[in-house]
């Protein structure tokens, strides 16, 4: 009679799924690469006094955070291509999967970026704008070496913890077919005709467990670092 749960299951498990774990990296990396930049210029918008730009960004703001993850990522996935083939006769049935999967969550990553950049942005004192200007800096320089640098501190937490969650929501991209760690997981699963589930689940959970604590352990010191770094010149 098969055993419930064989831990044996569990840590042959662990060595097949690493190999797809860069796939999963590698695809959140881009995705929040391209949403951080995406999210720079709607968290732009959202400031600005233009009140359509302002306008844009808030309803885009709005959709993403109305729209779940996987309903984001079939509306990507079903739509680019139906899109794309209907208005401008281009066909994107060879396109590969990891291509929706990164627009997907970079467009879910830009809308809590734009927020994340916005209020970093807001709890900055104008006032050291403005004396940064008086003493002779450009806008851009100002901007580079008095806000920029307090806000980074500011937005770090939000940051990790938006990368962790990028993590965790790309584990839905299987249900198009993606083939990373979940994905490679959820294979075994069907070779073993669906038994001894629970070992390779709990494999994989092992690695995300990982991965969120180290994401928090490195944001929580750069954290430390950077405040550090601030005081010291608020006291200098």
């Amino acid at each position: 009679m098969e055993k419930y749960f064989d831990i044996n299951y569990l840590w042959t498990a662990l060595p097949q799924l690493l190999p797809y774990l860069w796939i999963t990296l590698f695809v959140a990396a881009l995705a929040v690469i391209f949403g951080s930049l995406l999210g720079l210029i709607i968290a732009v918008f959202k400031l600005s006094k233009n009140k359509f730009l302002s306008f844009l960004a808030n309803s885009y703001i709005t959709i993403m955070r109305c729209t779940p993850s996987i309903v984001l990522l079939f509306l990507v996935y079903y739509g680019i291509p139906a899109f794309s083939e209907r208005f401008f006769g281009i066909y994107l049935q060879d396109v590969h999967t990891g291509v929706f999967v990164v627009i997907t969550f970079s467009l879910q990553f830009a809308a809590m970026m734009a927020e994340v950049i916005r209020s970093a942005y807001l709890s900055i004192d104008k006032g050291q704008y403005e004396a940064a200007v008086s003493v002779g800096l450009t806008p851009f320089q100002s901007y580079a070496r008095i806000i920029f640098p307090q806000a980074v501190v500011v937005a770090l937490p939000n940051f990790g913890n938006g990368l962790i969650s990028v993590l965790q929501e790309g584990a839905l991209a299987y249900t198009i077919g993606f083939i990373d760690i979940v994905g490679k997981a959820n294979l075994i699963i069907a070779n073993n005709y669906n038994t001894h589930a629970l070992e390779i689940y709990i494999a994989l959970a092992v690695f995300y467990w990982v991965l969120s604590v180290a994401i928090a352990k490195i944001f929580g010191k750069l954290e430390k670092v950077f405040s550090k770094g601030q005081r010291t010149l608020k006291t200098s």
